[in-house]
């Protein structure tokens, strides 16, 4: 889920940006502190919504930059346990499939493609044994989170699965309302 997250933080900014209005150079370094963050509390830090507030600078001898306190908030990606979401397969493997959910990756399992006996094919492709459905790389789909692991901070987990009613590919979904 997406939220907006509000934050309180001394904002270094230095000499090389005392030129720009200080709003400018409070949010550009911001930005380069905050992007590509990831943490248990926030999730993965997508962007700046806004700037909210900036008290005066402190400069501090021996570094030259000016040292701002501020409250900004944050757009966020935290995703929770039974969450559905939506994405598009990137990638297949003999072992499951990688699902793009915007600014970050889910993995599904082979065994939670589908409720059928899948095989996996030199082309990138999953096929249901009896049910014929295929998941291919470009293809989308719904799944529900199952697993979060923020563990390793570098490399978090996103386990997903799609073998329940009203997941997968939205043609499955069709199918499986028309049949009942």
């Amino acid at each position: 889920m997406f939220y907006a997250v509000q934050v309180k933080d001394h904002i270094r900014v230095p000499p090389t940006e005392f030129s720009k209005e200080l709003d400018d150079a409070v949010i550009s370094q911001i930005k380069s502190k905050y992007a590509g963050y990831i943490s248990k509390d926030f999730g993965y830090v997508i962007d700046v919504i806004k700037l909210d507030h900036v008290d005066e600078g402190v400069i501090i001898p021996g570094d030259g930059a000016a040292f701002y306190y501020a409250e900004f908030e944050l757009l966020a990606f935290n995703p929770e346990l039974q969450e559905v979401v939506v994405g598009k397969i990137k990638d297949i493997t003999d072992f499951g499939a990688f699902l793009t959910l915007g600014p970050v990756e889910g993995m599904v399992h082979i065994g939670q493609t589908m409720n059928d006996f899948v095989s996996f094919s030199k082309d990138k492709l999953l096929t249901g044994k009896e049910t014929k459905r295929t998941l291919k790389v470009g293809d989308k789909c719904y799944g529900r989170i199952v697993a979060v692991s923020f563990k390793d901070l570098n490399n978090p987990k996103i386990g997903i699965t799609m073998r329940q009613a009203g997941l997968g590919k939205p043609e499955w979904v069709v199918d499986d309302f028309k049949k009942k």
